[in-house]
């Protein structure tokens, strides 16, 4: 089977936990801001696709050149063998990014781009005219930086994210490749208790009771490989009915609370979607009031952030319940991501260690509060 030059992306600040994804996986890897590289052939392809759960998607490095003019840039594209890549009918959007290049107009950028590979495809097809662009669809992506562009196809289509279990509703919830990349952060591995006392929607708690039960994350979904008409079919299928062999069923508790019981009805609905319902036990409770007997696990939170003023003196006051109602429970690892630079003020403690993420374009920080086992 062909080998290829895969990368995964990511968010910023989770480079190292899809690295260590992929090394559990059995790759070996090299890494930049935003790229984990790896090799493998179309099973790997899938393979990552079904189970990086921090991962945005899997692309195949096509081709890397210099890139200083708008001639260079079509030759470049134009010298690749596309007709082995697209069928004369695929549809090949171009997505493009420029950065600190010579060819910063990235509009120009992917429209030379575009021009190359319709300029090819009419040759090595022998057609007149338009390409019809009405089969399936094989996106492509241009990524200049520093005057060296990267061809790129994603294999994975809409992001990892995408899981497939969790309903549309109101409010912001967390993606649920940014929540697992919050537990894959800690120690769970699903052998000790979890508890996500601020649910919300459940996507945290759905995350790791989805680790905890080994269950690979993109096994509900289609990926845009599924539609390469040069990509074996038998794989995806085959690594999908591995991958239910390897679920398990026993684990710790995995505790979901909020004092929100209608939004405990859709964190419901989503863990059943997900398979997990009964892995998770929900109850509407508020932080203050919020209590355990089990020792030695894991929480994470994702406490409101209190962007407006009045907002902010809520979500300050909520810090000051959890400092009191979760701060003894020191035998627990326990994790909160807030945008509040003040959070550590009003939780009473300082953080042993914190981690800058982006949640889409708001700053935010992970305090991690590691534990006194007992």
């Amino acid at each position: 089977m062909k080998e290829y030059t895969l990368y995964a992306t990511m968010g910023a600040g989770f480079e190292s936990v899809v690295a260590k994804e992929l090394n559990n996986l059995g790759y070996e890897t090299s890494t930049e801001n935003g790229r984990v590289f790896f090799k493998g052939t179309q099973k790997d392809v899938v393979k990552t696709n079904l189970w990086l759960r921090s991962a945005d998607r899997i692309k195949i490095l096509l081709k890397e050149f210099k890139a200083f003019s708008f001639d260079q840039l079509y030759d470049e594209v134009y010298s690749y063998d596309w007709a082995e890549l697209l069928p004369v009918d695929a549809q090949f959007p171009v997505k493009g990014r420029s950065v600190r290049s010579k060819l910063h107009s990235e509009p120009d950028v992917q429209s030379i781009v575009k021009k190359a590979i319709v300029d090819k495809l009419t040759d090595q097809y022998r057609r007149r005219g338009f390409l019809p662009e009405s089969g399936a669809e094989y996106p492509l992506d241009i990524h200049i930086y520093k005057d060296v562009a990267r061809l790129s196809l994603d294999t994975t289509g809409q992001s990892l994210f995408k899981r497939g279990y969790r309903v549309e509703h109101g409010g912001a919830p967390l993606k649920e490749n940014f929540a697992a990349g919050l537990i894959e952060l800690t120690p769970f591995d699903g052998s000790h208790p979890f508890i996500d006392p601020m649910t919300g929607s459940g996507t945290i708690a759905i995350e790791a009771a989805l680790k905890a039960k080994n269950i690979a994350p993109g096994i509900w979904r289609e990926f845009a490989f599924d539609n390469f008409d040069w990509f074996d079919k038998k794989i995806h299928p085959e690594l999908v009915e591995e991958a239910k062999t390897k679920e398990k069923q026993e684990h710790a508790p995995i505790l979901a609370s909020d004092i929100d019981q209608s939004i405990l009805e859709i964190a419901k609905v989503n863990a059943h979607n997900a398979g997990v319902l009964q892995d998770i036990k929900f109850k509407q409770v508020a932080v203050k009031d919020f209590a355990t007997d089990l020792e030695n696990g894991v929480i994470i939170a994702n406490p409101p952030y209190g962007k407006r003023l009045k907002d902010r003196e809520a979500a300050e006051k909520i810090y000051e319940e959890m400092g009191q109602t979760l701060r003894p429970l020191s035998s627990f690892s326990q994790y909160y991501l807030t945008s509040d630079p003040q959070f550590e003020k009003f939780f009473g403690a300082r953080a042993t260690k914190k981690r800058k993420f982006y949640n889409g374009n708001l700053r935010t920080d992970y305090y991690q509060y590691w534990a006194n086992k007992r």
